[in-house]
């Protein structure tokens, strides 16, 4: 699993060169009304387990939560499935927050 900090991934999204990762949003469904990176598919930490067979395995997948702490738990679940190229989201939608998108509201 690598760590990719929110300028990084900005800067990804941003690369039309690049392949889009697949960025999947595990909080809460009320965290994720709050505020939300756009394009993140909301899929629940929980519900990982019976989900990850949605995601394709062979396509770079950015995990994404509140601090960066779940979506590592669920980066390192997804490698142990034999995802190819997973990373988690340093700092979360906080630092991204904070980083890229200072007008997003944060809590």
């Amino acid at each position: 699993m690598k760590q990719l900090g929110p300028v990084q991934l900005a800067e990804w999204l941003a690369d039309e060169s690049r392949p889009r990762p697949v960025l999947v949003d595990v909080r809460e469904p009320w965290e994720v009304e709050l505020c939300r990176i756009e394009g993140a598919e909301h899929i629940p930490m929980h519900t990982i387990p019976l989900r990850a067979g949605e995601l394709p395995a062979d396509r770079d997948v950015v995990v994404i939560c509140h601090h960066g702490g779940r979506s590592m738990q669920v980066a390192f679940f997804l490698e142990r499935q034999g995802f190819a190229s997973v990373h988690n989201l340093a700092g979360g939608v906080e630092a991204w927050a904070c980083e890229v998108d200072p007008g997003m509201r944060r809590y």
